[in-house]
């Protein structure tokens, strides 16, 4: 059996050892310092934009629409095969615009989406009006829906993944720190042997590196380190005495980067503030420093388009930090440069969710190659 390491286990981790677990030939063991869907996973917010994205074309783009489309497949067959509940809103997504935007542009993406297979509508402020009365409309010129985008509860399924994973043969190594890796050279290039970890030590034949901002210290081991930086995330968790809109269409609401996702029950989750360091020296403390004014200013953000949202019981604050390649795009699909059996698939800071699918597959399909 061919030995596969996958060191992280948030929502890529957990993605790549699915999908790796339907390959035959492959004995995977994931690695996880802490437990499942810690750190970016349990701050993230399972907004998926794949047709509403701007991009039109590109390795990115393919890999948005690949994830949602196996999304539509992946989140039924888990639930039936671990018996596992997945929040999955499949009402789209509803972007407003506002004051200023060219609308023009939306309608031009909407003929190229339509062209690709996919569908965005524009609504004008009449349609806003009619079919969601909690939206507040000042300063809005319309709105662009997309139908076939979604969201996902980021916890819910990476622990879905998890024990279908488990039910596939793979092993998990929970509250397992990598403290050595071992590699020696084979021709022109090096070849990791042996992961030692706070639980034993693992001889590797593939080694998958998905550990967020932990991918830094793994591969700065290895000698190639790989420059990984934290930008913090805040959301809130709203619960609602009365209902808002119609409770047969409940969208996510986006607006200037601010997002409101139902949850059902009269319940929302609002965010995410973005927060960089605020200076070079900054960027190398860990964690970021929360504030308190950047989560407020996206709570007013909300509040100023749905006003509802003010009278809501806060549930709950939580944060998480992003994993965002310093100097280069994210995320980092590829070889890790110098070795023939170690493959990165980390920094996908803001869209770790939304590109776990895709990732996978080009995961799978590297160790095929290979």
């Amino acid at each position: 059996m061919t030995q596969v390491i996958v060191v992280g286990c948030g929502i890529v981790g957990a993605a790549i050892a699915y999908e790796l677990s339907q390959v035959s030939g492959l004995a995977i063991t994931v690695l996880e310092a802490g437990v499942p869907a810690q750190a970016a996973t349990g701050a993230a917010l399972g907004v998926l934009m794949g047709a509403i994205s701007q991009k039109v074309k590109g390795n990115h783009f393919r890999m948005r629409l690949t994830s949602i489309r196996r999304y539509n497949t992946w989140i039924p067959a888990l639930e039936a095969s671990t018996g596992r509940r997945i929040p999955f809103n499949q009402e789209g997504i509803l972007r407003l615009c506002f004051a200023g935007e060219d609308m023009s542009r939306w309608q031009k993406l909407a003929e190229v989406r339509e062209s690709q297979g996919w569908r965005l509508e524009i609504c004008d402020r009449t349609h806003l009006a009619t079919n969601y009365p909690q939206l507040k409309l000042d300063g809005v010129i319309g709105a662009v829906y997309s139908p076939d985008d979604r969201q996902v509860d980021p916890t819910a399924l990476t622990l879905a993944l998890v024990d279908a994973a488990k039910q596939n043969g793979v092993t998990f190594q929970f509250n397992t720190t990598v403290t050595q890796a071992d590699s020696h050279s084979r021709g022109q290039l090096q070849q990791c042997q042996k992961i030692c970890t706070t639980n034993g030590s693992f001889p590797v034949d593939w080694l998958v590196i998905s550990a967020g901002l932990g991918s830094t210290p793994l591969t700065a081991d290895l000698q190639q380190p790989v420059d990984i930086r934290p930008v913090l995330g805040q959301a809130v968790h709203l619960q609602l005495q009365e209902a808002i809109g119609k409770p047969n269409l409940q969208p996510v609401i986006t607006g200037d980067d601010v997002h409101i996702v139902p949850l059902g029950d009269n319940e929302y989750w609002i965010g995410a503030t973005v927060e960089f360091p605020d200076s070079v020296e900054a960027k190398l403390i860990f964690p970021p420093q929360q504030s308190d004014a950047a989560l407020a200013a996206v709570m007013q953000q909300a509040t100023s388009f749905c006003p509802a949202l003010a009278s809501g019981t806060v549930v709950r604050t939580w944060s998480g930090l992003r994993p965002r390649p310093e100097g280069r795009p994210a995320p980092i699909i590829e070889p890790l440069s110098g070795y023939s059996n170690v493959l990165l698939a980390t920094g996908h800071y803001r869209n770790g969710v939304l590109l776990a699918p895709a990732t996978a597959e080009k995961i799978r399909q590297m160790i095929g190659e290979g």
